[in-house]
């Protein structure tokens, strides 16, 4: 094969490891909501040491273990990354509602007959 071709090969996997990149978000995200609800912590060292054991129990090189290893660890840091600010937003998002719903009760009942605050 001719280094463009070659090239060509690597862009075809790029595109099927950012599909799988982003699938494997979208389950980690969901892990996330369930660790919420459950009050589980976001970060689970023994967890990843699972996860690390696995891929390279399962890894037939080129790849050394310790460079795979190493891989994981960022794939890793940026999924916790992602739970941590999903969980965010929506405690932020939850935080704006109940303050929005509580201006609004408030705002309903200063103006309402029978309070003694009309003129």
């Amino acid at each position: 094969m001719t280094i463009e071709e070659l090239r060509i090969r690597i862009d075809e996997l790029d595109l099927q490891l950012v599909a799988l990149l982003n699938e494997r978000a979208r389950v980690a995200q969901a892990i996330g909501h369930l660790k919420a609800a459950a009050s589980l912590p976001v970060h689970e060292p023994e967890r990843e040491k699972l996860v690390y054991a696995h891929v390279r129990a399962s890894n037939k090189g080129p790849l050394p273990d310790h460079e795979l290893t190493h891989v994981y660890e960022r794939i890793l840091d940026v999924m916790r990354a992602l739970q941590k600010n999903e969980l965010a937003s929506e405690k932020q998002a939850r935080a704006a509602t109940l303050s929005g719903s509580e201006a609004a009760g408030q705002a309903a009942g200063a103006g309402a007959p029978g309070t003694g605050k009309e003129k």
